[in-house]
C-alpha cells in the first residue's frame, strides 16, 4: 500500500534533485522554451509616440483606423497541470506497478514546481476523470494532491486518454504545461491532442515495464485483459508466437511516436526501473540543442 511516507521516501531515493530538475527545464526552458519567453499577453492599446513599432497589431489597427500595439507582461508564474492514468492496465509490474511509479513522478513534479513558485493542478483518469483538483499554489496545497493521489480508488477499469484530453481543454481556463502520465493503452488520442496542444504546452511521460515488451516461456497459458478482462489462451513456448509479439509490440511502438513527431509533441520514455530525474533532464537536454 503506497502512503504519503512511502511516495516521499521514494521521491528521496530517486535522488531526485527538485531545484536541477526546474533549473533544467528553465535553463532549457520551462518558460521560455515552451511558454515563449517568459512574457503573457495583457491587452491590446492605442500607439504612443516611442513605443516599440515590432508591437503594433496592424490587424486591429486596420479595423480601427489607428495604430494599436500588443501589450505583454512579464509571467512570474507558470500553470502546471497532471493529469495521470489510473486504469487497470497501470496496476501492472514487476517489483513497483506502473501506477506506483506514475505516483512517483507526479509527486516529483509537483514539489519542483511548488518549490518554483508556480501553480500546481491534478486530474486522475480512467475512460474519463474521475477526480480533479484545482489548480493553485502551497504546502497546503501540494500535500492535498499527494493525499488524492494516494487515496483514490479507481472506479473504472478501461482507459480513454481522449476523453480525458477533452475534459482537459474544457477545464484549463489559462495558458499552462500539461504533463500526461500514462502508459497511453488507449485508443487513438492523437486528434484530441493536436487540440489540447493549440491551447497548452503538453508533454507525455510514457511508463512502461520491461515484461511488457516480451512473453515468457511458461507453455500454455492464459493471457488476460487487465481492462476488458478477456482472455485468450496461447502457447508462450512457441517461438513464433514470441516473435510475432515482440514484433507486434515494436509496430505500436513505432506508430505511436510517429504520430506525436508529426504533430510536435514531446513523450518521455520511462521504464519503471529507471531514474526519473536522469531520462527527464537527458530530455531536455537534448531537446535544447535542437
Amino acid at each position: 500500500m503506497i502512503t504519503i511516507s512511502k511516495l516521499l521516501s521514494a521521491i528521496k531515493n530517486l535522488d531526485f534533485n527538485t531545484e536541477s530538475f526546474v533549473e533544467g527545464i528553465e535553463s532549457g526552458n520551462y518558460r521560455s522554451k515552451f511558454i515563449g519567453g517568459g512574457m503573457e499577453f495583457s491587452e491590446v492599446r492605442e500607439y504612443c509616440y516611442g513605443d516599440d513599432v515590432k508591437k503594433i497589431d496592424w490587424n486591429v489597427s486596420a479595423r480601427h483606423g489607428g495604430l494599436f500595439i500588443k501589450e505583454f507582461v512579464e509571467e512570474n508564474d507558470l500553470d502546471v497541470f497532471l493529469l495521470v492514468d489510473v486504469s487497470a492496465s497501470n496496476e501492472f509490474g514487476g517489483i513497483k506497478s506502473k501506477k506506483e511509479r506514475a505516483f512517483e513522478i507526479s509527486a516529483s513534479i509537483i514539489f519542483s514546481a511548488l518549490r518554483k513558485n508556480d501553480q500546481v493542478g491534478l486530474g486522475m483518469f480512467t475512460d474519463s476523470i474521475e477526480k480533479i483538483r484545482p489548480i493553485k499554489k502551497g504546502q497546503r496545497h501540494m500535500m492535498g494532491l499527494l493525499k488524492t493521489i494516494i487515496k483514490h480508488n479507481s472506479k473504472k477499469s478501461k482507459t480513454n486518454v481522449s476523453n480525458a484530453i477533452m475534459e482537459v481543454i474544457k477545464y484549463l481556463k489559462r495558458k499552462s504545461m500539461v504533463f500526461i502520465i500514462s502508459d497511453f493503452i488507449s485508443d487513438d488520442f492523437i486528434k484530441s491532442l493536436k487540440i489540447l496542444k493549440k491551447y497548452h504546452k503538453v508533454i507525455l511521460i510514457n511508463i512502461s515495464d520491461t515484461s511488457e515488451e516480451s512473453i515468457p516461456d511458461i507453455g500454455y497459458t492464459y493471457l488476460e485483459d487487465a481492462e476488458s478482462g478477456k482472455q485468450i489462451l496461447v502457447n508462450t513456448s512457441d517461438k513464433g508466437f514470441q516473435k510475432k509479439y515482440r514484433e507486434l509490440f515494436e509496430e505500436m511502438k513505432n506508430q505511436k511516436q510517429e504520430k506525436l513527431n508529426k504533430i510536435g509533441i514531446d513523450m518521455i520514455n520511462m521504464e519503471n526501473k529507471e531514474n526519473f530525474e536522469i531520462t527527464f533532464n537527458r530530455h531536455f537536454r537534448n531537446k535544447n540543442r535542437r
